[in-house]
């Protein structure tokens, strides 16, 4: 069996530029082409630690992340999903109530903060292999697909941040909730 090489991709800085913009629409057309992109971000999230990645935070403008909940260092009580690429992505409806949950950020490492989130969203997508899709998310779950969403539309989590005295250093959270 050939193994499938995966590069690990440097990670997008808060600062640059791309980060604070909206991605391009990936056209139907290039669907196939994203598979070896796709490889190299779900790689990089892992050797990160992340559970989701989006296109702009590897540098690439194009309407594309990755949602993978999965328990490390980082995240221990996350759920275990298979790495999920998220192509074109659309946010349908939320539901009306809020939880605030903590956040971090590949893009804006050591840092840790309070964000409110919707509980659950309905959404719409395309896979890697051009099959349309509609699902539910909550918990955990939605909170990663709304921050992805939010790294494709130029936002990131910072911006959503109500009482700026819930930043905390990434050492300092996990030393309070280990």
């Amino acid at each position: 069996m050939k193994k499938i090489k995966t590069r690990i991709l440097p990670i997008t800085q808060l600062g640059n530029p791309i980060l604070r913009r909206s991605l391009k629409r990936v056209p139907r057309d290039r669907l196939a082409k994203l598979a070896p992109v796709i490889r190299d971000m779900i790689a990089t999230m892992k050797k990160a630690q992340g559970v989701g990645i989006a296109a702009n935070q590897v540098g690439i403008d194009q309407r594309l992340f990755i949602v993978a909940p999965q328990p490390s260092v980082r995240y221990p009580r996350s759920p275990s999903w298979p790495p999920l690429a998220m192509v074109n992505p659309k946010l349908l409806r939320a539901s009306s109530s809020e939880e605030i949950g903590w956040e971090g950020c590949l893009s804006i490492p050591g840092i840790r903060a309070r964000v409110p989130r919707r509980r659950w969203v309905e959404v719409e997508f395309t896979t890697s292999d051009g099959e349309a899709r509609r699902a539910k998310l909550s918990g955990f779950v939605a909170r990663i697909f709304q921050h992805e969403f939010d790294h494709i539309n130029g936002h990131v989590y910072l911006d959503r941040v109500r009482d700026p005295r819930t930043f905390m250093t990434e050492s300092e959270y996990r030393r309070l909730f280990r």
